[in-house]
């Protein structure tokens, strides 16, 4: 064994987790064989200091692996782990968002962790008509505040908890209705100057798109970690929102092409604490 093996085969315990820790947050996602190797411990080791740092909150333990809280999530990331990555900035954000929501007025709001934060965040709005494609918003939302929940039909994508299909709803006799709202709150992968909006998947693409569609204003959110960035499926060109919620200023650039474009930017306070 190599006298840096050796060294590393007889780390302590609380410096190795210290160090493993450290890794995690440089490169973002890791899996178990990775950090085995790199640390010279067997699988199982690695296993149970990932769950104890997961239980201590240093990072967030995934099948096979872990990631770091700040990471950008791959887009296969499930909605179990996105709900713990940002989770300060999407609280920061969905309250921002949740003041452009006005009482008795009708709302699109697309699946997602950052809309989840603004529909906590509507607890005090009253006679609200909300239409999504999140199959957790039914059960986040305060029942007080709506009127009328109505989700969209389609396929179900499990990974992300939504439906994907038309953004309509069938009459009775079975043309579909047309169907418009006040507001579309939408939550996207990426927001870049040359390629505005997108996401990662091709359906929910087309769903966001209709959704923007059949709203008198958007506002669409997305942390800074989304910024110049460009996935798979455009979604709209930069001025097909009103607003752009997020946590931090935009580069001059991305800046530049949101106020050409006519992009309100409404950045979230940051936590004093």
């Amino acid at each position: 064994m190599s006298a840096t093996n050796d060294g590393a085969a007889r780390r302590l315990p609380a410096g190795r987790k210290a160090e493993l820790a450290a890794y995690v947050a440089e490169h973002g996602q890791v899996t178990v064989a990775n950090l085995a190797e790199r640390f010279d411990v067997s699988p199982d080791t690695i296993r149970r200091d990932l769950d104890q740092l997961d239980a201590d909150g240093v990072l967030i333990r995934t099948h096979g692996g872990a990631i770091s809280p700040q990471a950008v999530p791959r887009p296969d990331t499930g909605m179990d782990v996105r709900l713990r990555l940002q989770t300060r900035a999407k609280d920061q954000m969905g309250a921002l968002a949740a003041g452009l929501v006005e009482d008795g007025s009708a709302l699109m709001i697309n699946a997602g962790t950052s809309t989840l934060a603004v529909v906590r965040h509507l607890a005090d709005h009253r006679d609200l008509t909300v239409a999504t494609n999140s199959l957790r918003i039914p059960t986040e939302i305060n029942p007080l505040a709506f009127r009328d929940l109505y989700v969209f039909g389609g396929a179900v994508r499990l990974t992300a908890q939504a439906t994907v299909g038309p953004v309509s709803f069938p009459s009775s006799a079975g043309a579909d209705r047309d169907i418009r709202c006040d507001l579309a709150v939408i939550g996207v992968g990426a927001v870049s100057a040359d390629s505005g909006y997108s996401t990662s998947n091709l359906g929910e693409a087309s769903m966001m798109s209709a959704m923007m569609d059949r709203s008198a204003r958007v506002a669409v959110l997305a942390d800074s970690s989304k910024f110049g960035r460009r996935l798979f499926a455009q979604i709209a060109d930069l001025g097909r929102a009103d607003y752009l919620v997020t946590d931090a200023a935009p580069p001059p650039e991305l800046a530049h092409a949101l106020a050409e474009a006519g992009v309100e930017v409404l950045v979230a306070a940051a936590d004093a604490s």
